[in-house]
């Protein structure tokens, strides 16, 4: 899913789909040597390979219940805790818009676009600028109170049903909508995990239903 990116402290991530998992560690092991030692955690799981290098797999959806430390390569928990049939929330929102939903296996089954005019920075200053702020700011209120009403439709009644929530999109905006005290039972359910997603609308949302179920993995050499 993607040529991965850059991280912290160096090496690279990549987003794997649940069901490639066991494939990628076994070309991960080829490629190094092999692996001399996997360490199974609640949240991560870390191959080790003879030649140093390094792949750590955030588990999606934690904890993972099955951990130890073995020698050589061994997923099979993290794998079967990725076969679980699981029905998660979506939720992403950008000043201009919001898509949310419900996924299971990486499909939208339930879902809700919308749209919002919100202008960009002026570049004048004086009077011009701090009336066009307030017209900003104006905006963007109303785009993120739709999307809070859209929330409380869709996702708040049926957050019983839901074994997490996924974010995405703009941190600010969605850190808005996590003061709104009618969306505190979504947010409970909703990991560190912030997708990096353009303009949310249903295909984006579509693609964040892949990923949400898909592994990060941070490979270091």
């Amino acid at each position: 899913m993607g040529n991965g990116r850059a991280v912290a402290g160096g090496g690279r991530a990549v987003e794997v789909e649940a069901g490639r998992v066991s494939g990628w560690f076994d070309r991960f092991a080829e490629r190094h040597d092999g692996v001399v030692r996997t360490v199974v955690g609640a949240e991560e799981v870390v191959a080790t390979a003879a030649d140093g290098a390094t792949a750590t797999a955030g588990v999606p959806f934690p904890p993972l219940r099955e951990v130890g430390e073995t020698a050589g390569l061994d997923v099979s928990a993290l794998v079967a805790h990725l076969a679980m049939p699981r029905r998660v929330g979506l939720l992403l929102v950008r000043l201009g818009g919001h898509s949310l939903g419900i996924a299971e296996a990486g499909k939208v089954v339930l879902s809700r676009t919308d749209r919002h005019l919100v202008h960009g920075r002026s570049a004048a200053g004086g009077w011009s600028q701090q009336r066009f702020a307030r017209r900003r700011e104006g905006q963007a209120r109303q785009a993120l109170e739709a999307a809070a009403r859209d929330v409380v439709e869709v996702l708040g009644g049926r957050v019983g049903e839901l074994d997490a929530v996924v974010l995405g999109g703009d941190r600010a905006a969605l850190d808005t909508l996590r003061a709104d005290r009618r969306l505190a039972p979504v947010f409970a359910l909703a990991g560190a995990r912030v997708l990096d997603v353009p303009e949310p609308r249903r295909s984006v949302l579509e693609d964040a239903a892949e990923r949400a179920f898909a592994v990060e993995i941070v490979i270091r050499d």
